[in-house]
């Protein structure tokens, strides 16, 4: 059922990345029309790309230590013994976990920190460039402690775009 519930909520950050895909190269296409076509820069264009690209990023981040499409040394592991096998990829999924309970508890406190204050050209929550990497991180813990179920029992975790 976990599993389940992690492969459905990778697909949907796949599917709300293309979105913002989408989104973005609108906004930059506006922008260029904007700026070399009318002499007119939308103000909102520019700060309004870079967060998107911001939640496209760390959406494919974390989707990414699920599927286990992040960049990996396993060139040892594969010439080690299955039992220190085991017990490294074990070590490894647990270090990527902690890294995303760290990341999700601080950016959460930045976020926090700057909640009141405000992005000048689009009028919302300066906390908006945070809470997609406090996201991304609490993701990133759940779909560790998915992989170290998965090893436990001896299984694979299955793509989210399989």
């Amino acid at each position: 059922m976990y599993t389940r519930l992690c492969a459905a909520i990778a697909r949907l950050c796949l599917q709300i990345g293309v979105v913002g895909l989408v989104l973005l190269i609108a906004a930059v296409l506006y922008q260029v029309i904007g700026r070399y076509i009318f002499n007119d820069t939308p103000t909102w264009a520019e700060s309004g790309s870079v967060l998107l690209v911001l939640y496209v990023t760390m959406m494919g981040m974390a989707v990414g230590v699920r599927d286990a499409g992040h960049i990996g040394l396993e060139s040892l592991l594969v010439l080690a013994p299955e039992a220190v096998r085991l017990k490294m990829e074990l070590l490894i999924h647990a270090l990527v976990l902690v890294f995303g309970a760290v990341m999700a508890y601080y950016c959460a406190v930045l976020a926090q920190s700057v909640w009141d204050y405000k992005i000048p050209t689009l009028g919302v929550s300066e906390a908006l460039k945070y809470l997609p990497p406090a996201g991304a991180g609490l993701l990133i813990a759940m779909f560790s402690i998915e992989h170290i179920l998965a090893l436990l029992q001896g299984k694979e975790v299955e793509p989210a775009w399989h």
